[in-house]
């Protein structure tokens, strides 16, 4: 390997850690961003002694590569990664990347919705039941950084779809599909079924020996397992309908079976996280642990005490008897969807942002149901306008967090619910979505 010519697109967190492996395992390294990279990146490459270039991509020197590792951030169809693909130069994954270098076994969560609230809980049950674990990849740091500086036993990896597209050889151990609902068409021509392939390259060269998790109350799941042979063992889990193996629900408690070991039940009320799709979060957790045979009453003690994540269905404040949740995570509809469906009726729903193209009719009924008012947060608005003007008598325009806040907070009465849940994302108003939410609750915390 040593002195092939590796170069890295994207100086992030998943750019930066796949830099530090490469010199590691003795490749000339050269990292280039197109943006400004953040200074405690630059830090690091300097650190590193690894050669940077921001502003720009010199392609005489990236089309010399031997291997690119690219940013997930990135489409396939910008220009240099063209031209790349067309030189027939390797362009992988930072996941793919770092994979070829630790023997941990792999547990990889995709899906739409729910996969970072799902990696974070199987990670908390894990490692609380006394595995040595990492989380990485969507999450947390660097899963090359990791492979270079920790030695686990085992990972938890979020996985996005951008991820698994840039995944050749790697395998997942045991892999979990939540769910698969229209999100980032823009990258895949708008074709739902280019997303439902995507999602389940989480399949890819698993074996018999392998686990697969899914949910089979989800219909675009359910509906492309018709056409692929897994050669994984599989662990549906539902709300539905009574599973033999998996995970279901009946009377209000949750069923954890897998052969020869004795079945977890829980009640639903015990869970940390509240809400429908909490429960499917929480089985998918669940059966990961089943299989990986921890006790049960350490899962259950687990799934009893877990913390959610910033920014997503997360409780900001009480104030003169208004509930302020901040899901500043949910940048797609369904996620926002979700979020209407886990809160109390009587909301003010703060909604706008850069539309990916979102279709509004999945949210229709629960905003008929329990929307008072909806507080637009974004330039353009128009699209939200017209997807609910028949459902809501309030739709009032901002063009900040604070004045969303102002507006939200004079539109609630006693007993309400103000809920920022964009369905859209941050970057026409904001750096990011943890800056919306952290703006949000900045402003609530003035009120």
């Amino acid at each position: 390997m040593n002195g092939q010519q590796l170069i890295v697109l994207g100086a992030g967190e998943s750019g930066v850690g796949a830099a530090k492996l490469a010199i590691q395992k003795g490749y000339a390294v050269f990292v280039s961003d197109l943006g400004q990279i953040a200074p405690k990146y630059k830090e690091e490459l300097l650190n590193l002694g690894v050669l940077f270039e921001e502003g720009q991509h010199t392609e005489s020197q990236i089309l010399n590569a031997d291997l690119i590792i690219k940013s997930p951030g990135i489409p396939e169809k910008a220009a240099i990664i063209q031209k790349l693909k067309a030189q027939n130069i390797p362009v992988i994954s930072e996941i793919e990347f770092a994979g070829r270098y630790t023997n941990a076994k792999m547990i990889c969560i995709t899906g739409s919705n729910g996969k970072s609230t799902t990696s974070l809980l199987t990670y908390h049950i894990l490692k609380n039941a006394g595995l040595n674990i990492g989380l990485a990849g969507n999450i947390g740091k660097s899963f090359a950084a990791q492979v270079a500086t920790e030695s686990f036993d085992y990972y938890v990896l979020e996985i996005s779809s951008f991820m698994l597209d840039d995944m050749f050889t790697f395998k997942a151990d045991i892999a979990v599909l939540l769910n698969i609902t229209p999100d980032h068409l823009d990258r895949y021509e708008y074709k739902m079924e280019n997303y439902v392939n995507s999602k389940f390259r989480i399949l890819q060269n698993q074996g018999p020996e392998d686990i697969f998790i899914y949910c089979a109350d989800d219909t675009e799941t359910v509906k492309a397992l018709k056409n692929i042979h897994v050669k994984a063992v599989q662990y549906p889990f539902s709300l539905t309908q009574k599973l033999e193996n998996g995970a279901y629900l009946i009377d209000s408690e949750i069923i954890l079976n897998i052969p020869t070991k004795s079945p977890l039940t829980m009640s639903i009320s015990e869970l940390a996280l509240q809400g429908k799709h909490n429960i499917y979060n929480s089985m998918a957790s669940g059966i990961v642990a089943k299989v990986l045979e921890l006790r049960n009453d350490s899962i259950r003690e687990s799934m009893g005490n877990f913390k959610n994540i910033e920014h997503r269905l997360e409780f900001v404040a009480k104030i003169s008897g208004v509930t302020y949740i901040n899901d500043s995570k949910a940048t797609n509809v369904n996620s926002t969807w979700y979020a209407l469906e886990s809160v109390p009726e009587e909301v003010v729903l703060i909604l706008g942002g850069v539309d990916k193209g979102n279709d509004y009719e999945m949210l229709k009924e629960l905003v008929k149901q329990k929307v008072k008012a909806i507080v637009c947060m974004g330039k353009d608005n128009k699209r939200i306008h017209e997807a609910f003007e028949d459902d809501v008598e309030i739709i009032v325009n901002t063009f900040s967090a604070h004045e969303a806040v102002q507006v939200a907070y004079h539109l609630a009465t006693k007993g309400d619910t103000v809920l920022l849940s964009p369905a859209c994302a941050s970057f026409d108003l904001f750096k990011n979505y943890e800056d919306r939410g952290n703006q949000f609750k900045a402003a609530v915390k003035e009120l």
